[in-house]
């Protein structure tokens, strides 16, 4: 299934209408003529690169992503950690950051450690959605914060349009938006419809792996009979009477015609070795290789992609659920890696995770609860491998507490975290500043993971 998703106010008869004429299997999203744009001036683009973001629904617990394993600090968040603490059989083998402070990964991530030991994997720690700088004592004197946090949908919301004070589309989206290209394959979902690569108002394809893309009744024979049908349906669009919506839905449907063209007619790509996992996550990267080998063979452009999976919110039987979920997450971006090199593609496509907040360190039972500041995976051939940012201090109620369960305040909001892949994608400065609008509050703009 191919869905463009509608804005609802505007198409919500209209689609209700057409799908009563059996065409939802393209679906419609609203024509970028008929909504206002960002207003930004759009900058040409002589090369060819993309994001991707892997989204980690849930909440994903970063304590136990990666460890400090000195004898100081180990023991700090072996204290509070009680039994989800990761021993010795459940971390890989040290890694360091720049200062040499040792950390270890959790077991299930081994394929991403690889990454990291030759260069290719960046880990943020402490980032997260932020308003302004902000220390523990200001934070419990009430001053500026996220709004609801600790709520699943307004921290997915936060953490996908990059603000927590107004709805402007996503940052991925607006991100695209600087860029003169008005492509059908310039943001794309593979799994449900995202926040995160709206903008001005037009929603982005999303497109299923394994999805069926034929308008239904098309592909009869004979040959001309089919020619016939098709023919048809292209005169019906240019059919409009004036009417501004019947053409923004004409021009709609006509988008989705092209591009289920274009997708069926992706077979005469080569074949690739890598072999991707056959999970949620690993399809959808799998499909989202696909798209960019297709895009990328046309010259100059900009891709923004988004894959989620699901599973990190765990309140309860934690350590088996997590394990499995890191192993899935980990498989996925590591095969997506293999495959951006063997098309040589590495060091002009960058996957990153992100998730709607992290867990507290103190154990509820068997399982954490809703916290803030989080740690996140950077992928790619134009990463700078290492870890950036600062653990926070593990003390209950310390400096880095919200309250005193082990909530982090975030170090590095997710505004200049965002920004870094954005200047490496081509924004300017004043670029990024309207995709992201919060990150001139910060004196860090760049994290500097990026080449």
């Amino acid at each position: 299934m191919h869905t463009h998703t509608p804005a609802r106010r505007h198409f919500l008869k209209l689609s209700t209408r057409l799908a009563t004429l059996g065409l939802t299997s393209l679906g419609l999203g609203p024509s970028r003529s008929w909504f206002v744009a960002d207003a930004v001036a759009q900058t040409a683009v002589t090369d060819y690169k993309a994001l991707v973001c892997v989204y980690l629904f849930g909440g994903n617990d970063c304590n136990n992503v990666i460890v400090p394993v000195d004898n100081t600090r180990y023991a700090q968040y072996q204290s509070i950690r009680a039994g989800l603490t990761l021993g010795a059989s459940n971390l890989l083998a040290p890694i360091a950051d720049s200062g040499g402070n040792p950390y270890a990964l959790h077991s299930s991530l081994a394929s991403l450690n690889t990454g990291f030991n030759i260069g290719r994997v960046a880990i943020v720690l402490n980032t997260g959605q932020l308003e302004r700088p902000l220390t523990r004592d200001e934070y419990r004197a009430g001053v500026q914060a996220p709004t609801n946090l600790f709520s699943h949908s307004d921290q997915t919301l936060q953490a996908q349009t990059a603000t927590s004070n107004q709805t402007i589309g996503g940052w991925g989206g607006r991100l695209l938006s600087v860029f003169s290209t008005n492509d059908s394959l310039g943001a794309v979902s593979v799994s449900s419809p995202a926040p995160f690569l709206e903008s001005g108002g037009t929603a982005p394809n999303v497109i299923p792996p394994g999805a069926g893309l034929n308008l239904s009744g098309m592909n009869i024979s004979p040959t001309a009979a089919a020619n016939a049908r098709k023919g048809a349906v292209t005169a019906m669009l240019a059919l409009d009477n004036g009417n501004a919506m019947r053409a923004a839905a004409n021009d709609s449907f006509a988008d989705g015609l092209q591009l289920a063209e274009r997708l069926n007619n992706s077979g005469s790509l080569p074949n690739i070795n890598t072999v991707f996992p056959g999970t949620g996550l690993g399809n959808q990267l799998r499909e989202v290789m696909r798209l960019i080998r297709m895009r990328a063979q046309l010259g100059p452009g900009r891709q923004v992609f988004f894959c989620s999976m699901g599973g990190f919110d765990t309140h309860t039987n934690q350590v088996g659920n997590h394990a499995a979920v890191l192993s899935e997450l980990a498989g996925g971006l590591a095969a997506f890696y293999t495959a951006s090199e063997e098309v040589g593609l590495a060091n002009q496509v960058t996957s990153f995770t992100q998730s709607e907040f992290g867990r507290t360190l103190q154990p509820n039972g068997t399982g954490s609860d809703h916290a803030w500041g989080s740690h996140q995976f950077v992928v790619g051939g134009a990463v700078r491998g290492g870890i950036y940012g600062a653990m926070p201090v593990f003390a209950l109620g310390g400096p880095s507490d919200a309250n005193n369960r082990g909530v982090w305040i975030p170090t590095i909001s997710t505004a200049p975290f965002r920004a870094t892949p954005g200047r490496w994608f081509g924004a300017t400065p004043g670029e990024l500043n309207v995709a992201f609008p919060n990150l001139n509050r910060f004196s860090v703009t760049d994290v500097g993971f990026m080449l």
